[in-house]
């Protein structure tokens, strides 16, 4: 398993922490869950450390990943972009056939099956409601 936290995303994962003065007791938790437009969707929030998680740390900080959503997140990278539209956290997932529009979810990879087009899943229906 190498699951990593680039240098950008600590410093802004410090950043928020020093904010909540919460930089010791709480970590970023990224969690996999189904839903989203693309089957599989990506939740992050600070948290802190639980019984069987998985603790990658960087300068200090910690992500945070529980035992049921790691198979999804094997090798991939927690980075920060800081774009005028589009700041935000984001997950590099080389287990993701393909990701949604909106970068929130992603349908995972499954050997000797060829993901299908579907085009619910390019980004021109997320968020939407039923």
């Amino acid at each position: 398993m190498n699951l990593s936290l680039t240098d950008a995303a600590a410093r802004q994962l410090r950043s928020k922490l020093e904010e909540r003065q919460e930089v010791d007791a709480k970590g970023l938790r990224l969690k996999v869950q189904r839903g989203g437009c693309a089957g599989m969707q990506y939740l992050m929030s600070i948290d802190e450390p639980g019984d069987g998680d998985t603790v990658v740390s960087n300068d200090g900080v910690r992500l945070l990943v529980d035992p049921d959503s790691l198979p999804f997140l094997r090798d991939s990278v927690v980075d920060y972009d800081d774009s005028l539209n589009d700041a935000g956290f984001k997950i590099r997932n080389p287990n993701a056939a393909r990701s949604c529009g909106c970068g929130t979810s992603f349908e995972p990879a499954v050997k000797g099956v060829e993901p299908q087009y579907d085009s619910s899943q390019d980004g021109s229906v997320c968020g939407e409601e039923d």
